[in-house]
């Protein structure tokens, strides 16, 4: 039997997932998730591994899977300064344990390796996703909606058929969407809103993000609004009504809760329209994907649901197979299972 923890190390989130493996079937998965902006207190990465440790077990597993996007983050002067700052947090944090960072060629490498070539594991996280669920989806079409980005991942011949594999090629691709269930600020979204029939155009401060639309429409509940809110009040729908009404520079004593409703039903219809587009652009290149089934998972798995609905593509969220908590958090629970099978084979 062999013990794996899989990382996905964000620059807002750190995520892991403990797996127990023996003889290629999975015996239990537990899942953890912490908010943890790294951009503010970089610093504590190792006090929040530790503690999302603790959260899926007591006890010091077999190897420990590494991904990451936390390079991106803008308190490092370049991304192969965050690659080598996350690698050594995780080396500091758990210095008795064998890690393993996933590269983007496919392979396992021991960090005090990965050091050595640190651009070879940024941004891996997807990697990890479409290398697994393609072994039980050979051909298909992988959307997974975060709380900031959206990934669109097509599989064919049980292989990743992506053609961006840095986020800057992925996002000319189409295959890296800057939209997400919670953080995206709205007026990266939307520059004008209905507002008693008229349009009216949106101030680009930070009022309100796509996690307060979520919440007024119920496609999230509070509990799952894990990130700050941009006032600093605690997530609920009243609070977001009013960092909503703040989008078009009104209070809740100038607008009803009828006209904010509006206003948050047309930002996710450009919402969705962002992700339909990025999709149209990877089916435009792999028209075969339209006969495919389209997997969706993450947090904002009901985004990526209702894009492909509405693209005429047969839409079928991990969620019911892996759980909702797996699902969301599905880049480590695949690089656990790849660094899991890797071992059982040499």
């Amino acid at each position: 039997m062999v013990t794996i923890i899989g990382w996905d190390i964000g620059g807002a989130n750190v995520k892991a997932a403990w797996l127990t493996y023996e003889h290629g079937v999975t015996q239990d998965v537990k899942v953890a998730s912490l908010p943890f902006e790294i951009w503010r207190q970089k610093d504590r990465l190792p006090e929040v591994l530790k503690e999302a440790f603790t959260q899926v077990t007591l006890e010091m597993p077999h190897a420990m899977a590494l991904t990451m996007t936390a390079e991106l983050a803008d308190v490092f002067r370049t991304k192969r300064e965050g690659v080598l700052f996350v690698l050594d947090r995780m080396l500091t944090a758990f210095p008795d344990c064998a890690s393993s960072a996933l590269s983007l060629s496919g392979d396992f490498y021991p960090l005090l390796e990965a050091i050595q070539q640190p651009l070879d594991f940024a941004a891996s996280n997807w990697l990890a996703t479409a290398m697994y669920l393609a072994g039980q989806y050979p051909d298909c079409l992988l959307m997974d909606v975060g709380s900031t980005t959206t990934d669109i991942i097509p599989v064919l011949g049980g292989k990743p058929a992506a053609i961006g594999y840095t986020d800057l090629d992925r996002l000319k691709a189409g295959e890296l969407v800057y939209t997400g269930a919670l953080r995206t600020n709205l007026a990266a979204i939307v520059h004008q809103v209905p507002v008693s029939g008229q349009f009216c155009p949106v101030s680009s401060e930070y009022f309100a993000i796509s996690g307060d639309v979520h919440l007024i429409l119920g496609h999230i509940i509070p509990d799952k609004y894990n990130c700050p809110t941009p006032d600093g009040q605690l997530p609920g729908i009243g609070s977001a009504r009013q960092r909503l009404a703040r989008l078009v520079c009104a209070d809740l004593d100038m607008l009803s809760t009828a006209e904010i409703e509006e206003m948050a039903g047309y930002i996710y219809e450009q919402q969705l329209e962002q992700i339909q587009r990025a999709l149209q652009q990877v089916m435009s290149r792999l028209p075969q994907l339209q006969t495919l089934p389209v997997i969706t998972m993450g947090l904002g798995a009901f985004l990526a649901s209702e894009a492909a609905r509405r693209g005429g593509l047969a839409a079928q969220e991990l969620g019911t197979e892996w759980g909702r908590k797996a699902s969301e958090v599905a880049p480590c629970v695949a690089v656990a299972h790849l660094l899991a099978a890797h071992l059982e084979r040499v």
